[in-house]
């Protein structure tokens, strides 16, 4: 930990390396003030991910977490991360790095204010007021600066954060993510009546991937926080595993990491299990948030191949159940313009980057003026073919 003083402020800064020595009593309770706080900020989470070696130096991620102390008083702080590569962020800057790299400059390390491997929007600077998190942002700055690293990178923000790194002059980005709102004023009563909001070609779709599930004899069934026996958790992650060995690509997570959150975080958890004759074939996990009626979507898997389960055990289920409970939200995950006809809507998942280099910068931003309207003409196109009724 180094630590410093801002005389004007009296605040006392700490970089902590581990974010285990941060206290989460107050950690959490800071996130709770927030409007757009998620489960994956609370410092259980993060904690987890570092201590069961999922985001640690030895898969590139070093933590660098930044805490403002006023009076011993947590006042504002972020997970910041030096990093040795792009892998498990969401927002891609490939071509970044790789233009650096020809230049014979040097784009790795970098700072990352993140929730490694969580593409979900939301608060990442974590502060009592607007000017703290510019501060947060200003700290930032002068790390990257000091360790004459090429950039740093907020990832995934809510809009305050955005207004705050645009006031630093931070540059801005979008990508598009697809999430489902419960109806307003009047909430679905079930998942006929969200059906009977959609167009008749979308809705016939939907029955049809659901007849060919229901068709094949698979049951599903829903556990929540305490219900998750270890050996579901063992079924899941043998499930999570298979996913990615299906794409020829090893997993982010380990299973101590899941053994972490499932104590820590049990009424955060909500996962499905698809069976046929009392074998288990699939699994996927949701977390939700309670207090915010949120639910989000994270992993899945499978150990038999059954068409449209996939659609089944990741969208048809969680929006049923959340429908049942009175949920607002379903975070459907990163990207997959398939999750539309699904009922699920576009929406502009933004970040925001500083580069060190003068001309990089000015080349970055010229870039993402281009990029920016792109994403504004396929954010229209989308909204042209909603697929619910007029």
């Amino acid at each position: 930990m180094a630590a410093g003083k801002d005389g004007a402020n009296d605040y006392v800064i700490g970089v902590f390396d581990d974010p285990s020595r941060l206290d989460a009593t107050q950690w959490n309770a800071l996130l709770e003030t927030q409007s757009s706080a998620t489960p994956f900020m609370r410092l259980e989470y993060l904690n987890a991910l570092h201590d069961s070696a999922s985001a640690t130096i030895r898969t590139g991620w070093t933590a660098q977490f930044i805490a403002v102390h006023e009076h011993e008083r947590l006042v504002a702080a972020c997970p910041l991360y030096v990093k040795d590569h792009s892998y498990g962020e969401y927002v891609f800057d490939w071509a970044w790095a790789d233009a650096y790299q020809r230049h014979g400059l040097a784009y790795y390390p970098k700072l990352l204010i993140a929730v490694p491997f969580t593409p979900v929007p939301g608060v990442r600077l974590l502060a009592r007021d607007d000017a703290l998190k510019r501060f947060l942002l200003r700290a930032v700055q002068s790390l990257a600066q000091e360790a004459e690293l090429s950039s740093a990178h907020l990832l995934f923000a809510d809009e305050r954060d955005l207004e705050a790194a645009q006031g630093a002059r931070w540059m801005t980005r979008s990508t598009v993510q697809f999430h489902w709102s419960n109806r307003s004023p009047i909430p679905y009563a079930d998942f006929a009546d969200f059906l009977g909001s959609m167009q008749h070609d979308k809705r016939k779709k939907i029955r049809q991937e659901r007849r060919r599930v229901h068709d094949t004899g698979i049951e599903f069934s829903a556990r929540l926080g305490s219900e998750i026996s270890e050996s579901d958790w063992d079924f899941f992650y043998r499930c999570y595993t298979l996913t990615y060995r299906a794409h020829h690509s090893t997993p982010y997570l380990t299973r101590e990491f899941f053994a972490r959150v499932a104590a820590s975080m049990a009424p955060h958890w909500l996962m499905f299990i698809a069976s046929r004759g009392g074998k288990r074939l699939a699994a996927s996990l949701v977390t939700v948030d309670p207090s915010r009626r949120s639910a989000f979507g994270r992993y899945w898997g499978c150990v038999e191949h059954i068409d449209c389960l996939h659609f089944e055990a990741c969208y048809y289920q969680p929006l049923a159940w959340c429908i049942t409970q009175h949920y607002q939200r379903f975070e459907g995950g990163a990207q997959g313009e398939h999750k539309m006809a699904r009922g699920l809507l576009p929406v502009a998942a933004p970040s925001a980057h500083w580069l060190a280099h003068p001309q990089f910068a000015q080349a970055v931003a010229d870039f993402l003026r281009r990029e920016g309207r792109a994403v504004d003409d396929y954010m229209d196109d989308l909204n042209e073919r909603r697929p619910f009724k007029a």
